[in-house]
């Protein structure tokens, strides 16, 4: 049945079919338009404002829908359900999917004859601009369905509201690791999954071998294992290392090997990352029978673990920390973590007396440069948008203007970046020119932008909010509770910790025996 028909025969007093019936005639208008009169610059804004307007009918055509089943339209056609009717009226590609993104941001009618607000109303108002897609709705709807019920309402809305603004800048595959940050910084006190419910769920399984004598580990691990784990491969696993195929290649860590040694084995190394991993393990494994540690309960191997943590969240017991492999541990495992392994503990308060300004005298970052670039609020992963690799995985990059150019090695010049993007940084077409806002709400912070064609239309920059996901949400949280409780009392400026070029000499035995011990590490 078309638009134009009525089952009874009345006449419509709506003017939705007519102005269907005149979209349709813009379609048809739009179709016959030759595209290549716009410049690049129009057709760009063209493209994007198209992908903008399918994202809004698509919301139209939801409310839609939704309307016919409060109506039971499809029930009186005939259909077993709305799914069903989706699928051979409508034609819908996709009716579980469709039903799903309806159930995330459309408005019911209830039973009552009240028609409620979205599941998710800053979501659904984004897609009812055009702002976010499908995908967009779904991966959110998706990561927020993991949140814990038992979640106050407040940091619920919050949270909702923290996805949906991050899904107007960012793909759906970058929202999922947002997202999983995101459900990390919800109950960073162990109040909803606390460390008896990680140990109950923990569990690494030897399965029997196959006909090829492999055997498949799985497991489940809690956040200390992972740290300790992800370490240990960022070590043994790196290209070169621990090669059983390669007689020449060095064994344990690369700290004990040969660097050119290491450069020529990395060189010959065709395998992955899992059968390096795998490598890795087996060397490890080995060592330990070696070195006859088995049994002797009293001893260990060695770990070295770099976290970066809050202060203040040291203080409380509470929080998270987050590794130099990008992980995150709840602070009172770390701390239990760091009792067991007695590590030296080096606290950046403000900042270092350690040089980290060498100009044109060195290349290569050094080590309290790199400690450095941790600490910062970008520092734990690669700077590149959307990037996630950690800490262990980058380089560091001489953003604001490359070495060879006449760039300094700098901290302030300095930025981590993985070697995939560190290697795509250059003037041509389709590579990255990097800079470092001096000034502004990101001050500090590296961008990064696609060189495109002369006389193209240039893209933006763009910075790596990943780090950003803490302070994004509790800044939602707050205006979410103020909307509901009212302002909050003014106690006055809350303490802040800045990172500045000089600092005040250690004032304790403590803090003088860590800036020594951290500048003979350094200068080594």
């Amino acid at each position: 049945m078309s638009m134009n028909e009525q089952s009874s025969g009345e006449q419509s007093l709506s003017v939705v079919p007519a102005l269907l019936a005149e979209l349709g005639g813009v379609l048809d208008r739009l179709a016959a338009a030759d595209v290549s009169q716009c410049t690049d610059a129009e057709l760009v804004d063209v493209a994007r404002t198209h992908e903008q307007l399918i994202n809004r009918m698509l919301f139209e055509g939801d409310r839609q829908i939704v309307a016919l089943s409060d109506r039971g339209v499809p029930r009186a056609m005939g259909y077993r359900s709305l799914t069903n009717f989706m699928n051979v009226a409508l034609r819908v590609s996709d009716p579980g999917r469709r039903t799903d993104q309806m159930e995330a941001t459309a408005c019911f009618r209830q039973l009552s004859g009240e028609v409620s607000d979205p599941k998710y109303p800053t979501l659904a108002a984004g897609f009812a601009e055009g702002a976010v897609g499908p995908a967009h709705v779904r991966k959110v709807a998706e990561i927020l369905d993991k949140i814990p019920h038992r979640l106050p309402h407040d940091r619920k809305v919050a949270a909702e509201k923290t996805l949906a603004e991050l899904a107007r800048e960012h793909t759906p595959a970058e929202l999922t690791t947002l997202g999983m940050r995101l459900l990390a910084h919800l109950d960073p006190d162990g109040e909803l999954t606390d460390a008896k419910d990680r140990a109950r769920r923990r569990n690494l399984w030897l399965n029997r071998q196959d006909a090829q004598k492999m055997s498949k580990l799985t497991a489940n691990l809690d956040p200390q294992t992972r740290a300790l784990l992800e370490m240990m491969l960022a070590v043994w696993a790196k290209p070169g290392m621990n090669n059983p195929d390669d007689p020449d290649s060095p064994s344990g860590g690369e700290d004990d090997a040969d660097i050119e040694q290491v450069k020529a084995a990395a060189a010959r190394d065709s395998r992955s990352q899992a059968q390096r991993n795998h490598d890795a393990l087996n060397a490890l494994l080995t060592a330990v029978f070696a070195d006859g540690l088995l049994g002797k309960t009293h001893r260990g191997l060695p770990v070295s673990l770099i976290i970066k943590a809050n202060l203040a969240d040291l203080i409380r017991e509470s929080g998270l920390a987050t590794t130099a492999t990008g992980s995150v541990i709840p602070i009172p495992e770390l701390i239990g973590l760091a009792g067991q392994i007695q590590p030296y503990l080096a606290i950046f308060a403000d900042a270092t007396e350690i040089p980290l300004y060498f100009g044109r005298g060195k290349r290569l970052a050094t080590l309290a440069q790199r400690l450095a670039s941790l600490a910062r609020t970008d520092g734990e992963v690669c700077s590149a948008p959307g990037c996630d690799q950690p800490a262990t995985n980058v380089e560091i990059h001489h953003a604001a203007l490359d070495y060879a150019e006449g760039g300094t090695t700098d901290i302030v010049d300095l930025a981590p970046a993985c070697p995939f993007h560190n290697r795509r940084v250059g003037h041509t077409v389709g590579e990255f020119t990097t800079g470092v806002y001096r000034d502004g709400p990101h001050a500090g912070r590296t961008w990064w932008r696609r060189n495109h064609r002369p006389g193209a239309p240039p893209n933006p920059k763009r910075l790596n909010t990943r780090p950003d996901i803490a302070t994004l949400y509790e800044h939602n949280l707050g205006r979410v509770r103020e909307t509901i409780h009212g302002p909050p009392a003014d106690d006055g400026p809350p303490a802040r910790l800045h990172l500045t070029e000089t600092i005040h000499p250690p004032s304790s035995v403590v803090e003088t025996r860590l800036a020594a011990e951290l500048y003979r590490l350094t200068s080594q």
